[in-house]
């Protein structure tokens, strides 16, 4: 059984994945973390790790591993606090990044999967122009900026070592447990609160957190994937409008959703200093995973309506 390094396994997506591969037994699994997660010192091995940067030691957690799956990260917020959010994003996702996989191509690592995301190339597209794998990056803001950092340096060790890497660039990513924005507008919608929601025209690419899972343990193994970079999307892509609809359906309510224009939408979130929240309730961006499908022969597990039902029936579980 071949030996393979989780990190992030605390995590929304890591944690996930690491269910995943305890559910399959394909791989012998290790996780790094932070803290210790309760009742996994007997099924997975363990090691601990203090902060992600240019001088973590992965020595001991990538000895004898012939993959690696790198979701730890620091993570985009929306009100970042810092001082140099650039150089903090690049002191984990960029130098922790390469820290972590010089060690492991030194150590004979065979591939190694990092979990990037749609940020580099973008915040938006226009309607029926989605993003590709292969387009020129264009990220707008220090995560994103670190993310491409984090790329283009794993590429260029690719090249120097032999050890493949495979990128991954998530869009949204929703499943039981989501937190932020996603969370918020299912609270809204639980309490019947009227959303000025339900004119919006737009298109976005969404991913089911099963649905990215699925991808990440086929990029772990499929001989296609090796150094190919791979957009990731649920195949339906739908307006904020249409989302809230199911999302209600799935909560078994009815949405409350007053059709305002976007124009008005646009300037109240400028006067109030919320115009990227307006961009992503507004906007559109779409990603185009035919290289996905095509290259791995891969096809989302999961459909929208399903992986909704399962995020409303998590939330609910914890609003009682």
């Amino acid at each position: 059984m071949s030996k393979l390094l989780l990190t992030g396994a605390s995590g929304f997506v890591g944690r996930a994945v690491l269910d995943r591969l305890l559910e399959d037994g394909r791989f012998d699994t290790t996780i790094a973390v932070r803290r210790g997660l309760p009742g996994l010192s007997t099924l997975v091995n363990v090691t601990r790790m203090g902060t992600i940067d240019a001088e973590s030691n992965w020595n001991n957690a990538v000895a004898d591993c012939a993959v690696v799956i790198h979701c730890a990260a620091r993570v985009h917020v929306m009100s970042d606090a810092s001082a140099d959010p650039l150089a903090d994003f690049r002191k984990v996702n960029v130098d922790g990044t390469l820290q972590l996989a010089r060690q492991a191509a030194q150590a004979g690592v065979k591939r190694f999967v990092f979990l990037s995301s749609i940020k580099v190339n973008g915040e938006s597209t226009l309607a029926g122009a989605p993003y590709t794998a292969d387009a020129e990056p264009a990220p707008a803001d220090p995560y994103g900026i670190s993310k491409m950092e984090a790329e283009e340096a794993l590429r260029l060790l690719s090249v120097q070592t032999g050890m493949e890497v495979v990128i991954i660039r998530p869009t949204l990513v929703y499943g039981p447990g989501v937190k932020a924005n996603f969370l918020a507008m299912m609270k809204w919608l639980n309490r019947g609160i009227p959303l000025p929601l339900g004119a919006i025209d737009n298109l976005r690419s969404l991913v089911a957190l099963d649905n990215l899972v699925d991808l990440i343990l086929t990029c772990a193994e499929h001989p296609a994937a090796a150094n190919e970079t791979f957009l990731v999307s649920d195949g339906e892509d739908l307006s904020t409008t249409q989302l809230l609809h199911k999302m209600a359906s799935a909560l078994e309510i009815s949405a409350r959703l007053i059709p305002v224009p976007v124009w008005m939408i646009t300037c109240g979130a400028s006067l109030f200093g919320r115009r990227a929240l307006s961009q992503r309730l507004c906007g559109s961006l779409q990603v185009d995973i035919g290289k996905t499908r095509q290259l791995l022969d891969w096809t989302p597990p999961v459909c929208v309506d399903q992986a909704l039902s399962a995020t409303a029936r998590h939330f609910l579980l914890g609003a009682q």
